[in-house]
């Protein structure tokens, strides 16, 4: 599993979902999630990222676990 795949996993979890509804909530297909949480989707492209960012709630940045202020120092 990527950074990617496991800040997916923890914020989906977090939030009380399954793969399945988030699926639904975000207009990604449920295969797609399940791949990119296991690190086999590498590129999942940015339509996909901005329907999964926004169903969680969260900004792309978060999604790409991204922590602006680890890298600031």
């Amino acid at each position: 599993m990527n950074n990617l795949g496991k800040q997916l996993a923890l914020l989906r979890e977090s939030k009380g979902l399954s793969q399945n509804k988030l699926a639904i909530i975000s207009k990604v297909p449920q295969s797609a999630i399940s791949e990119i949480e296991a690190g086999k989707r590498k590129n999942p492209g940015i339509f996909y990222l901005q329907q999964l960012a926004a169903a969680l709630g969260v900004t792309l940045v978060e999604l790409a676990g991204f922590d602006c202020q680890q890298h600031n120092r």
